[in-house]
């Protein structure tokens, strides 16, 4: 009879699972793994044959088949070769079969026998999980992230023969970790940034704020050297924590990505600052094997471009899905991934090829400018919200002291967004910027005076259709921002003001 071991592969950031199934028989001994792996999998052979014997264990002289179920799935990775030395160890009867039935196994091995860490645990625990088994064996350095699943025992083995002893039930199994209770801030996550550091330009904090309450995209404009990387850097000390199930996703995204190997779970938004030359691949993700890019490795976080008009246009263009849906599905041949981009696009850019325009000492032709303008597509700034002009900041203010702080404006942001998780309780969306049209027109209700407003903008044709939509959503944000139930004349004529800042016209708008 065949054995089985139950074990992962990772598709995208999901976990599928797979059956490791070894038959022995008799005949000139033979190794063959089939299943439709990558070399790393092939490999697998050397690897497992010399962890078992150096185990101490013997080998079984006969035609080992390892077949990896199901077969259409591709199999990429050496994770899988824990579980082929379990089911082989299980096939010669040194391994009970029962007690395999009810774990996953999952891991590397060294020559030695050593188990070594590999990617994805935690979207391996979360499978087990709705697999209904009873846990997951893994390296003694991802016990920790597996625990942080609720109804998973993970075990933790450091060697072969550390496995073997706890699946013959030698040795109990280690107690797992407990997810902790309530996440909150780490206070060291930016140490050193608070908007104290900013002087001057009182109407970009304002804006940074409302783009922090609502999550709403925003660019900043401006010469070089007036703060604008510097304002984007400080986003994340005013954005509220992660929630369980956010800190749970984010976790699992840089722990299939290999960015996180400490077992911890995530407490803060991740800030992701590709450099320019990045590729769209790089940026939006791809490759052979589909891998998350930039936009998913910011999922719940922020996007921070900086010199925004020096990137690619083919990579600056791919980020139209990834804004719009909040989701991409990469497509490889017969291989589909879907990855999450519910992302925060802050940008920056200069007004011109030398940054000085509006200042008097532009040495820009028109030419210049036009070709300027060109690098930024008018539907890729149709779907940013906030468009600001970042100005150089006078001796006086540079000088001068401090307009804000982070820890204050962190606690307007965290009570406008309380406001918005209330209203929008049991519909999914997370915040005001990803209000769809039913929502808006439900939750924005707006007097004659604001609609006159907005469709005098609309008429003129200083508005799409997307862009009156990102209006509204804007504006209630302004209104959570001030404790007001509704949307009033004001808070769309702030609104408007903020998207169609005089510096984005600068480049292109």
């Amino acid at each position: 009879m065949p054995a089985h071991v139950a074990t992962y592969a990772l598709v995208g950031i999901e976990s599928r699972r797979v059956d490791v199934e070894v038959d022995l028989r008799a005949g000139l001994p033979s190794f063959t793994i089939v299943g439709l792996g990558d070399r790393a999998v092939r490999e697998a052979r050397e690897r497992v044959r010399a962890a078992i014997v150096n185990s101490g264990f013997t080998f079984p002289a006969k035609r080992v088949t390892v077949n990896l179920a199901p077969a259409y799935l591709h199999k990429s990775g050496p994770a899988y070769d824990l579980p082929i030395a379990c089911a082989i160890l299980a096939a010669a009867g040194e391994l009970p079969a029962e007690r395999l039935a009810r774990l996953a196994v999952y891991g590397e091995l060294a020559l030695g026998g050593e188990v070594r860490p590999s990617r994805g645990v935690l979207a391996v625990a979360e499978g087990v999980r709705e697999q209904g088994l009873d846990g997951v064996v893994v390296a003694p350095e991802r016990v920790r992230e597996a625990a942080l699943v609720d109804g998973v025992a993970a075990h933790g083995a450091a060697t072969l023969r550390d496995v073997v002893t706890l699946l013959r039930g030698e040795a109990p199994a280690g107690a797992a970790v407990p997810p902790p209770e309530e996440i909150g801030p780490d206070p060291h996550a930016h140490a050193g940034l608070d908007l104290a550091d900013v002087r001057g330009n009182a109407a970009v904090l304002e804006a940074l704020t409302v783009a922090a309450a609502g999550g709403h995209n925003l660019l900043m404009t401006g010469p070089p050297g007036t703060g604008k990387t510097m304002l984007a850097r400080r986003l994340p000390t005013i954005l509220p924590p992660l929630g369980r199930a956010e800190a749970l996703e984010v976790t699992r995204i840089h722990s299939i990505t290999g960015l996180r190997g400490s077992g911890e779970l995530a407490v803060e938004r991740p800030f992701r600052a590709p450099h320019h030359s990045v590729s769209p691949s790089g940026l939006v993700g791809g490759g052979d094997v589909p891998r998350p890019g930039e936009v998913t490795l910011a999922h719940h976080g922020v996007l921070f471009l900086d010199e925004l008009s020096e990137f690619q246009r083919a990579s600056l263009e791919s980020l139209r899905q990834p804004l719009e849906d909040g989701r991409i599905a990469i497509v490889r041949g017969q291989r589909t991934a879907i990855f999450p981009t519910r992302f925060q696009l802050v940008a920056a850019t200069n007004p011109c090829p030398c940054g000085q325009a509006g200042t008097g000492s532009c040495r820009c032709t028109e030419a210049d400018h036009a070709r300027h303008r060109r690098r930024l597509s008018g539907p890729l700034l149709d779907r940013i919200d906030l468009h600001v002009s970042v100005d150089r900041p006078s001796a006086e203010q540079l000088a001068g002291p401090p307009l804000r702080s982070s820890a204050v404006e962190r606690e307007r942001v965290v009570a406008a967004r309380e406001r918005q998780a209330r209203r929008l309780a049991g519909t999914g969306v997370p915040s005001n910027a990803h209000l769809d049209a039913a929502l808006v027109r439900r939750h924005v209700r707006l007097d004659a005076t604001a609609e006159g407003h907005l469709w005098r903008h609309y008429d003129r044709g200083a508005l799409s259709a997307r862009g009156q939509l990102r209006v509204l959503r804007l504006a209630r944000t302004l209104a959570d921002l001030a404790g007001a139930d509704a949307v009033g004349a004001g808070h769309v004529l702030q609104a408007l003001a903020l998207r169609q800042d005089d510096g984005a016209a600068a480049v292109g708008a």
